[in-house]
C-alpha cells in the first residue's frame, strides 16, 4: 500500500513526503523496510512521526541515526509535546542526521501540542549555530498574532516569546542586565533577535537601579534619599499583592517630590457605548487634548474593543498609540464584581508603559486605564506641547 501511494503521486508529477504513522511504536526492522521500499518508490523525503509523543530524546537520537544509516533521502521528524519534550526530541533528531522539523506557532496541535516552532528554532540558531530559513526577528510578532486569532493563550514564562522571557525584577538581575545585558540573559539569544524587548519589572523583589532607570525614562530624576523613600513605598504596595505598573510609579514619585511631575495632556469629557445582539457594539468618547476638544466614535467585537478603538483615533492626529496588551480580573465578587483593568500601550518608538483602573464598569475601568496610560506615555515622550 505505500508502495502503490507513492508512485501514484510521483506518476502525477508531485513531490512526495512518506510519513509512518506512529513510527516511533513501530518494530524496527520493520519501519526500515517500509522506508527503504518508498525511497525505491521514488519517496523525495521520509517523515518519523513521534505521534503519541511517548519517545525519549535520546531514544529519538537512537531511532533517527538508525534509519539515516540505512536510507538516502532526507528526513523529516514531527513530535508531539504529550511529556513536554517534543522540542528536545526535535533538537536530538537533528543531531541524528535529520534534515526538516516539523513545527507549530507557539506549539499549538493535537492534545499538548507539537514541537514549538520559537523554541525549536532559536535553539539551532543560537545553540547549534545550525541556521534556518525563518526571518527570527518576526517571531514574537507572529506568535503573540496566532494567540489573538486563536484565543489559546500561552503563560508570561513562555520560552523566547512569554512577556517574561526578557523581564527581570530581582534587584541583583536588574542590576547586572542594566550594566550588561548577557550578565542575567543568554547572551547568544537576545530580545532585539526575536523581535521582543526587554522589560525591567518594578516589584517587591525590585532595587534602587531598576527604579531609578524607569523613573529616568520618565525624565524624573530624584535625589538618593528620594529614591530611598520611592522604592520603600513601591515594595510596601507590592507585598500586599498589587501589580506596580508605570502609573503607580509616576503617582508615588510624585508624591515623594512633592509636586505634580506633568501635565494632563488628555482629559476624558465622556463617552457612551452601545451594545446588544442587535446592533454593532460602538463607542463615542469625547476629550479635551490640550486645548481642543476631539470626539471620535469606531466599532469592534466588543463595547471594550469599540471604546478603545475610540480612544486610539482620537489620538490619531495626535500621536499613533496602539494596545499592545489588555488584561481584566474580577476582584470582588457578585454580579456587581469591583473590576480591575490593566492596560499597556505602544507609542510609535516602540515605548511600552502600562496603567491600571478598578470600576464596577468595566468599559469606565478600561477607558480610564487607557487615557492614564497614554497621558503617561506622552509626558514621557515630551512631544505634545501647550502652545
Amino acid at each position: 500500500m505505500a508502495i502503490d501511494a507513492v508512485e501514484y503521486i510521483k506518476d502525477h508529477g508531485a513531490k512526495c513526503m512518506f510519513s509512518a504513522m506512529d513510527a516511533t511504536r513501530t518494530e524496527l526492522d520493520y519501519l526500515i523496510d517500509i522506508y527503504k521500499e518508498v525511497e525505491k518508490a521514488g519517496c523525495d523525503i521520509i517523515n518519523v512521526p513521534d505521534t503519541v509523543g511517548v519517545l525519549s530524546p535520546s531514544g529519538m537520537y537512537q531511532l533517527v541515526k538508525s534509519i539515516d544509516q540505512k536510507v538516502n533521502i532526507p528526513i523529516d521528524v514531527h513530535c508531539h509535546n504529550d511529556f513536554g519534550i517534543a522540542v528536545g526530541n526535535s533538537l536530538m533528531s537533528v543531531e541524528a542526521g535529520a534534515s526538516q522539523v516539523q513545527v507549530t506557532v507557539n506549539g499549538i496541535g493535537e492534545r499538548a501540542g507539537n514541537a514549538n516552532l520559537a523554541e525549536v528554532v532559536m535553539c539551532l540558531h543560537s545553540i547549534y549555530g545550525v541556521k534556518t530559513n525563518i526571518n527570527t526577528e518576526y517571531l514574537h510578532e507572529t506568535s503573540k498574532m496566532v494567540e489573538k486569532f486563536t484565543g489559546v493563550h500561552f503563560p508570561p514564562n513562555t520560552p523566547i516569546v512569554g512577556d517574561n522571557a526578557f523581564a527581570h525584577e530581582s534587584g541583583i538581575h536588574t542590576h547586572g542586565v542594566l550594566e550588561k545585558s548577557d550578565t542575567f540573559e543568554p547572551g547568544i539569544m537576545t530580545p532585539e533577535m526575536v523581535g521582543h524587548r526587554r522589560r525591567i519589572v518594578i516589584g517587591k523583589h525590585a532595587g534602587s537601579h531598576a527604579v531609578e532607570k524607569s523613573l529616568q525614562e520618565m525624565d524624573i530624576h530624584p535625589t538618593v534619599d528620594q529614591l530611598e523613600v520611592i522604592l520603600a513605598r513601591i515594595k510596601d504596595i507590592a507585598n500586599k499583592g498589587k501589580r506596580i505598573c508605570d502609573a503607580d510609579l509616576y503617582a508615588v514619585a510624585s508624591s515623594v517630590l512633592g509636586r505634580n511631575l506633568g501635565k494632563e495632556t488628555i482629559k476624558l469629557k465622556e463617552f457612551s457605548v452601545m451594545t446588544g445582539n442587535l446592533t454593532t457594539p460602538t463607542a463615542v468618547v469625547r476629550a479635551v487634548i490640550g486645548e481642543e476638544e476631539v470626539v471620535a466614535s469606531n466599532y469592534g467585537v466588543g463595547p471594550i474593543d469599540a471604546a478603545l478603538k475610540a480612544v486610539e483615533d482620537m489620538m490619531g492626529g495626535y500621536d499613533k498609540i496602539k494596545v499592545r496588551d489588555y488584561r481584566l480580573e474580577a476582584i470582588t465578587g457578585g454580579s456587581d464584581a469591583l473590576a480591575e483593568v490593566t492596560i499597556s500601550v505602544e507609542d510609535t518608538d516602540g515605548r511600552v508603559v502600562s496603567a491600571q483602573s478598578a470600576s464596577t464598569d468595566i468599559a469606565t475601568a478600561s477607558v480610564d486605564a487607557l487615557i492614564t496610560a497614554i497621558n503617561i506615555i506622552l509626558e514621557k515622550k515630551k512631544l505634545w506641547s501647550m502652545q
